[in-house]
């Protein structure tokens, strides 16, 4: 049954789906990426699609920015449409000099400033970490194909633009390796409804140094990190 976000029908959706922020991407990434693709919602511009990649089922879908947009979608997807495996598949800002632009950031975990996760797990501290076993694999994949990615902490913001640059510093002090908006509120939704989830961010640009990428630059190492997320996928 569709839902008040998404209109597509059960069995729309493949058991993993890929979850970049932005809906033109998600467009990208099906057009670019996969066979067979099809439409399944367009409500509220948020585009979602269903296709094949290397003949593995495999959906994408947009989430918008932020953890309360991300949450409403992936909840649907899990509750309504049996969606096993939630893939992030974003950009980040680096934090650590370990990082650099263009690297790639699995996130073992995710630190916030958000209040969702204290607010479904009674008021405590809840730690939002990323599934064992698609952690394995993406590491596995990773190896396998060459790819040199960084596994540790990010940081899900709820402002995009902080008034509080000082406190960066402090926070790629305790090992954080990036910034970005949406991971700790996925990992607690797939904990909460007994889903799987792991968020892959490709810095696009250095919160301390403040190099960026151009716009064409940040969509070729996109599409590379694309490319290793649906590897992932197929090695599930």
């Amino acid at each position: 049954m569709p839902t008040p976000h998404i209109s597509a029908i059960k069995g729309d959706f493949a058991e993993t789906v890929l979850l970049p922020g932005d809906p033109l991407r998600a467009r990208h990434i099906a057009e670019n990426h996969l066979e067979k693709a099809r439409l399944v919602n367009e409500v509220r511009g948020m585009f979602g699609f269903t296709g094949e990649y290397q003949g593995t089922p495999v959906s994408v879908m947009g989430t918008g920015m932020g953890i309360p947009s991300a949450s409403i979608y992936c909840t649907e997807l899990v509750t309504e449409y049996g969606v096993k495996n939630l893939i992030r598949v974003g950009t980040c800002g680096a934090m650590s000099e370990r990082v650099k632009i263009r690297d790639i950031v699995f996130g073992m975990g995710a630190c916030t400033d958000s209040g969702v996760n204290r607010a479904r797990f009674d008021g405590a501290d809840f730690a939002a970490i990323a599934d064992f076993h698609l952690l394995r694999t993406a590491m596995e994949t990773a190896e396998r194909l060459g790819v040199e990615v960084h596994v540790g902490n990010l940081f899900s913001g709820d402002l995009f633009y902080d008034p509080r640059p000082e406190r960066f510093p402090r926070i790629a002090a305790m090992g954080v390796l990036a910034a970005e908006m949406e991971a700790a509120g996925i990992y607690g939704i797939a904990a909460q409804e007994g889903a799987r989830a792991l968020a892959m961010a490709m810095a696009s640009d250095h919160l301390l140094t403040e190099e960026t990428l151009s716009s064409d630059e940040r969509q070729t190492a996109v599409d590379q990190m694309v490319e290793l997320a649906l590897e992932i996928v197929v090695a599930l």
